[in-house]
């Protein structure tokens, strides 16, 4: 079977599970802080999760086609489709941009006029943390990453219809591919700055980008390949092989050091150089969060590192579909981790300023919290949804997730799953053959 058609029964659980996370998400914000610090940070953070995913996916088809690598083309429709989730992602993020314009949440420290004025790190970087750049520049950069997708998107669709010997819709695309990359690789580092590093708005990191992006690149190829072998369960997909597995299974464990290296570079230079307004976002993480610290790197490095490190291990479905779930359940912790114990001291800091009012709207948090000295702050009490993800935010999660491969699963049906006007097609059908033959020699 060539051609992808949604069932009733899979929109059902789909839709099933984003009514699971819509539920959560209601519960999270009346049973939340003054702030409602925890609904925010869960929207945030799957906003972006499965945003970067989207764009990492046209990123890694751009740098394939660019590459001129054919292996990759029988499966290149689903990162087609993935690409696309840019256009809800756009939405998504357009209600954090609301919502921070509107002072909705206290998400973010520079957003405080007041604080920004009496700081002089905060007011040092005002030229960059600044609402209008926050808005404008999320719209107009994720509005160009739309473009490249639709565009590229369409000329792939119209070569399956249209395609001819010259190959002309091919030059196009890699032409949009060439274009995208030095465009996604410098626009991802401001938006990436602007969402998750200035939550942390005193800390500065010239790593942390790379290290978002490698996250972004496990979890996108994590998840293609679950995606692969659901697809190939129900008879699609039938001309992937294990030799295309075991390519997207390098890229797994390749990747997943990749981004270990990236956090243990980010990490010893600043503990070695330590200077105090760089080692203080390590030092929150690893004193009051050690279970999300060390489990990032148990989830993240450690686990797929012995998982995938045998090369026969990337041509069994079974296991390769067991190191992708805990992979990616692994960076989204990673994105967890990023977001919630910086968000948290700027809403307890925000609450040192508003007890009165948070005492006022009955918030049993708020009162809580209002009354922390500037030094207890730093001694953590446990909180779930902040402390580690609890029942609500995997909940939530799973209705993002839904969402995602609905949005998926829909671009699929629109057209059939194997480009067969691709000049690289015989390549990437014959991909086996070529790799037994050199094996032989």
């Amino acid at each position: 079977m060539d051609q992808f058609t949604i069932t009733g029964n899979q929109r059902n659980v789909l839709f099933g599970f984003m009514g699971l996370g819509l539920l959560c998400m209601i519960i999270t914000f009346f049973g939340d802080d003054m702030f409602h610090t925890r609904f925010w940070t869960n929207y945030l953070h799957n906003s972006v999760f499965f945003t970067g995913i989207a764009l990492m996916s046209l990123f890694i088809l751009s740098a394939f086609t660019t590459a001129l690598a054919g292996w990759h083309t029988l499966i290149k429709r689903i990162w087609e489709a993935y690409s696309m989730f840019l256009i809800p992602g756009f939405i998504l993020m357009a209600v954090v941009v609301i919502a921070t314009v509107g002072h909705m949440h206290h998400l973010y420290h520079w957003t405080d006029a007041s604080e920004v004025a009496n700081d002089p790190v905060l007011n040092g970087k005002s030229g960059f943390l600044n609402l209008t750049w926050f808005s404008a520049g999320t719209i107009i950069i994720m509005g160009i990453w739309i473009f490249f997708a639709w565009k590229m998107r369409q000329l792939s669709l119209d070569e399956d219809k249209n395609g001819d010997a010259s190959y002309g819709h091919h030059r196009k695309i890699r032409i949009y591919s060439a274009a995208f990359l030095p465009i996604a690789g410098f626009s991802s580092a401001a938006v990436i700055w602007l969402w998750i590093m200035s939550i942390d708005a005193h800390w500065y990191s010239t790593l942390f980008a790379w290290y978002t992006g490698a996250s972004w690149f496990v979890a996108a190829m994590a998840s293609t390949i679950v995606l692969i072998a659901y697809l190939k369960g129900k008879g699609y997909l039938q001309n992937v092989t294990q030799e295309h597995l075991h390519d997207l299974g390098k890229y797994l464990f390749a990747f997943s050091i990749f981004w270990t290296y990236l956090w243990f570079s980010q990490y010893m230079l600043i503990w070695y150089g330590n200077v105090g307004e760089e080692t203080v976002y390590f030092q929150e993480r690893q004193e009051n969060y050690p279970v999300l610290f060390y489990g990032n790197l148990l989830l993240n490095f450690i686990a797929p590192f012995f998982v995938l490190m045998r090369n026969d291990t990337k041509r069994k479905y079974g296991t390769m579909v067991f190191a992708s779930v805990v992979v990616f359940f692994g960076h989204w912790w990673d994105f967890f981790q990023m977001i919630k114990p910086g968000a948290r001291l700027t809403a307890m800091h925000a609450m040192e300023h508003h007890g009165d009012e948070g005492a006022h709207h009955g918030a049993e948090h708020g009162a809580e919290l209002a009354g922390h000295t500037e030094a207890a702050m730093h001694a953590m009490p446990f909180e779930m949804g902040f402390t580690i993800p609890g029942l609500l935010e995997l909940g939530t999660m799973l209705g993002f997730l839904a969402l995602f491969i609905y949005v998926i699963l829909n671009q699929l049906s629109k057209a059939p799953l194997t480009p067969k006007n691709d000049p690289y097609l015989e390549e990437s059908l014959h991909h086996h053959v070529e790799l037994h033959g050199e094996e032989a020699h």
